[in-house]
């Protein structure tokens, strides 16, 4: 039987997450469901894929996340001409020592930015499986252990697609969530160009990184907690039989619909509703699972994993729309 969250534990929680929601606050402008899922991915050590057009603050929250907790931070701009070795190190000869040394590369960060992740090689893309998945790199025959916390944001740009390469399923299923950016709103662009003008964003040589509001022990202590975060069966079995539905949906949805699915979600978007549910749960101030936090979720778990046909794509039929009919079709504990 899982641990229960004590009193004192949660009034921990509460403090580390408003130390970093001020912090971040101060750099990024609106775009609450971006911030949820960079929270998200902190609490559960999951990676998240961002998506939108240029200019809306990706790299901005990223740095503002990193800047928070203290953590390292690395940004890779992805190109076609990046090789793996680029990203998780190589070994150089040292002519003086006669030997070779190892030379770890960016990724090995506590914070990894991936800008525009399409348009790197499925070579170079294959590289990060293993710094996802596994959460060390192996050069010259030797394991390296990436840091602890270890999160990975990648970006990718939907528009222009010249010079890019699909991701492979295999590594979207990696992305615990994934969020898809809009524009914001009238008010908040006012604000970032207020804040433009106060000088909030710049920055000047010499300048120190500046002080996290919480310390790497205080994400540790989330990643801790949040695994004591209350699921009752009951959810689970909602969870199970929303991903269930999107591989026979035909008998939930009609064919029409149905018919857009190619293939269905497997059970890594069981697990990521799990972890993220919880997550969401600690998030809201709660030390269990309700299920609307698992509703809440269904578009940022599942429209990457859910792989649509020529079908959806001649009718112009989102992820979201197919997304939003399987959960009408899922009984509610």
């Amino acid at each position: 039987m899982t641990e229960k969250i004590s009193a004192q534990e949660l009034a921990r929680v509460k403090t580390i997450l408003a130390a970093i929601d001020e912090s971040y606050s101060t750099k990024v402008v609106g775009q609450a469901s971006l911030k949820r899922s960079l929270l998200i991915g902190l609490i559960t050590g999951g990676h998240i894929l961002l998506e939108s057009v240029p200019g809306l603050a990706k790299t901005t929250a990223a740095q503002a996340i990193s800047d928070a907790v203290s953590g390292s931070f690395k940004r890779i701009q992805c190109t076609p001409d990046l090789l793996p070795s680029d990203i998780i190190g190589t070994q150089i000869f040292d002519y003086t020592k006669q030997t070779f040394e190892t030379q770890l590369g960016p990724v090995h960060a506590n914070f990894v930015l991936l800008d525009e992740i399409n348009r790197s090689s499925a070579k170079t893309q294959s590289a990060m499986l293993e710094a996802m998945q596994e959460k060390q790199t192996s050069i010259g025959g030797t394991v390296y252990p990436l840091p602890e916390p270890f999160l990975v944001l990648a970006t990718q740009n939907p528009i222009e697609q010249e010079g890019t390469y699909h991701l492979p399923e295999a590594q979207l299923d990696r992305f615990l969530l994934k969020e898809i950016l809009d524009y914001p709103e009238f008010a908040d662009e006012i604000e970032i160009l207020d804040r433009i003008n106060d000088g909030v964003y710049d920055k000047h040589p010499g300048d120190a990184k500046p002080k996290g509001a919480v310390t790497i022990d205080d994400v540790l202590f989330l990643q801790e907690v949040v695994t004591k975060v209350y699921l009752d069966d009951s959810i689970t079995n909602y969870i199970v039989s929303a991903v269930y539905v999107t591989r026979k949906a035909e008998s939930y949805i009609g064919k029409q619909l149905a018919d857009c699915i190619e293939y269905g979600a497997s059970p890594r978007a069981s697990i990521a509703f799990s972890r993220a549910a919880r997550a969401l749960a600690l998030i809201e101030g709660r030390d269990h699972v309700i299920p609307e936090d698992v509703k809440e979720l269904r578009h940022v778990v599942l429209r990457h994993r859910i792989i649509l046909g020529f079908e959806a794509i001649a009718d112009n039929v989102e992820p979201e729309t197919i997304i939003d009919a399987i959960f009408a079709s899922v009984k509610v504990p």
